[in-house]
C-alpha cells in the first residue's frame, strides 16, 4: 500500500484553498461587508482549530515543529480577532457601526444559528485556556526556518 501524495492527502483542505484562490482572482476588488467578513472569520476559525490540533499532536514527537505550529496557531488567532474587530466597525444593515463588546443576542441582523460573535467568543475561551495574554499580543520573533533562499 502506498501513501497518498500531497495533492491526494487532504481533498477538503485543497478545496478550501482553491475556493479562496478563486474568490481572490474573480472578485473585482471586493469591498468587505459583514457577510464577507463573517464567512472569512468562519474560515480562519476553522484553520485556527486545525492548527491547534496539529500543534498538540506534533509537539511530543517533534518539539521544534510543534512550536512553529503553535506560533502559526497564535498568529491565526490574531488574524481572526482582527477580522472580528473589522466586522464590528462596518455599518450594519441599518447603516451604523456596532461598537463595543460582543452581544450575539443583540446583533442588528438578529441572532442566526451561529453568529460571528458566538464563534469568536467560543474561540476566545479556547485560546485563553492554552495561551497567556502576553503571548496573544506578542509580535512574531525568535522563529527561523531551515529553508535556504
Amino acid at each position: 500500500m502506498t501513501s497518498p501524495t500531497a495533492s491526494e492527502a487532504y481533498p477538503y483542505m485543497r478545496a478550501a484553498s482553491a475556493g479562496l484562490r478563486h474568490h481572490t482572482r474573480t472578485a473585482p476588488a471586493p469591498q468587505a461587508d459583514r457577510v464577507h467578513l463573517d464567512a472569512l472569520h468562519a474560515h480562519l476559525s476553522a484553520l485556527h482549530h486545525l492548527l491547534h490540533q496539529l500543534a498538540e499532536h506534533t509537539r511530543p514527537a517533534h518539539p521544534a515543529a510543534g512550536r512553529h505550529l503553535a506560533t502559526a496557531h497564535l498568529r491565526t488567532w490574531q488574524a481572526t480577532a482582527a477580522v472580528h474587530d473589522a466586522f464590528h466597525l462596518l455599518p450594519a444593515p441599518g447603516g451604523t457601526p456596532v461598537f463595543g463588546e460582543c452581544h450575539p443576542e443583540r446583533l442588528p441582523e438578529g441572532p442566526p444559528v451561529l453568529t460571528i460573535c458566538q464563534r469568536h467568543l467560543a474561540a476566545t475561551h479556547a485560546i485563553r485556556r492554552t495561551t497567556t495574554p502576553s503571548n496573544l499580543n506578542a509580535p512574531l520573533h525568535g522563529h527561523t526556518t531551515t529553508c535556504a533562499s
